[in-house]
């Protein structure tokens, strides 16, 4: 019963997924440095849905997202500051599963796979480890700790992906989390939509619909426009008719979406699929991933510059989830100036001088 708890589809996505080199290279011609990757305590595994192959020019060398999913050479060297951790989230597991890093809110791991690896993933100390889904007895101890500790107030369902578990898994999961906490905000992070939008069915939805307590919110990731496909824009829109709402968090991905137009086209087309853009995350100090990782003065510039062509609801936060556990801070440029004799100088979007009094 411990190990079954929980029936993942691992072998649905693997049967239509390319999982090899040699398969990939059916579908494109892979470069020198992606030839020489090879899967590693720093790398993960490589698996590639037919639905996002399909999306790729295989043309296109430094197509936006072939980089996201096609491994490289570059994933073997670890880079200075780099580890497996840098958001110390071992060091603030409460139970199995369950990561308190904030007073208000905790992340329950449900399972360490994906229906598709992203070679930026920030969890790869946990991500594609094939441990399999959480525990019957970790689900339990999970629900224990949130009982006993009131101030929690939300929970991000995560992993992994834990729209790879079955609907009947997921139901039963759920279930004992709303059982110990009923007031509990769920967050049902996923790239499902993104990477295999057929998964989201009537069925799945119905799941979640059946529990009349706390709201759930889906918490998706596009980081690029390509990926908000007329499938995954149906996918989201599934959750969102069911009463569940929609938030994106992209990562800045060194060519990928590093720029202010792409992400501009990005936001908007979010807004439109009804699903807001949350984040827009600086890259973390994983090991492995200092290809992806974009200046910081550069997403400053970027953030400038979003900020000046979208409406707020359209832009996303810029932030960083600091190494050590110093978790997430908003990255943005001050347009205060100064203060003097009661007075603050501020810069508008363009440049322009106004001033600002405190009341007398």
């Amino acid at each position: 019963m411990q190990q079954s708890f929980i029936i993942y589809l691992t072998r649905t996505f693997i049967e239509m997924s390319i999982c090899t080199l040699e398969q990939l290279e059916n579908k494109i011609s892979l470069t020198a440095e992606e030839k020489a990757w090879k899967e590693d305590k720093l790398s993960l595994p490589l698996l590639i849905t037919d639905y996002y192959m399909n999306l790729i020019d295989p043309k296109d060398v430094n197509d936006s997202l072939r980089r996201q999913v096609v491994p490289s050479s570059k994933e073997n060297r670890l880079g200075p500051l780099e580890n497996p951790d840098p958001l110390a989230e071992l060091e603030n597991s409460k139970t199995g599963r369950l990561i308190h890093r904030y007073e208000s809110r905790v992340a329950f791991l449900a399972t360490d796979i994906c229906a598709q690896y992203c070679r930026h993933c920030f969890r790869r100390r946990f991500t594609g480890n094939m441990q399999g889904p959480a525990t019957r007895d970790e689900v339990l101890d999970a629900a224990e700790y949130l009982k006993e500790n009131k101030k929690i107030k939300e929970l991000l369902l995560t992993g992994g992906d834990p729209l790879t578990l079955s609907d009947s898994s997921l139901e039963e999961m759920v279930s004992i989390l709303r059982e110990a906490r009923p007031d509990l905000i769920i967050r049902i992070c996923t790239r499902m939509v993104a990477v295999q939008p057929s998964r989201i069915t009537d069925n799945l939805i119905k799941v979640f619909k059946k529990f009349k307590s706390a709201p759930f919110y889906l918490m998706v990731q596009f980081n690029h426009p390509r990926e908000l496909t007329e499938q995954a824009t149906q996918a989201c829109a599934k959750f969102i008719d069911a009463g569940i709402p929609a938030m994106n968090q992209s990562v800045l991905l060194n060519g990928v979406n590093d720029s202010a137009d792409v992400l501009e086209e990005l936001c908007n087309a979010l807004v439109f699929a009804r699903i807001k853009p949350y984040y827009l995350f600086q890259g973390d100090l994983v090991s492995g991933t200092s290809g992806f990782r974009v200046p910081l003065e550069k997403g400053l510039q970027i953030e400038r510059e979003l900020r000046r062509r979208l409406s707020g609801l359209a832009m996303p936060v810029y932030a960083a989830d600091l190494p050590q556990g110093g978790g997430k801070v908003p990255l943005c440029g001050s347009y205060i100036e100064g203060f003097e004799n009661g007075v603050w100088t501020f810069r508008t979007l363009e440049g322009e001088r106004r001033l600002y009094p405190d009341p007398q």
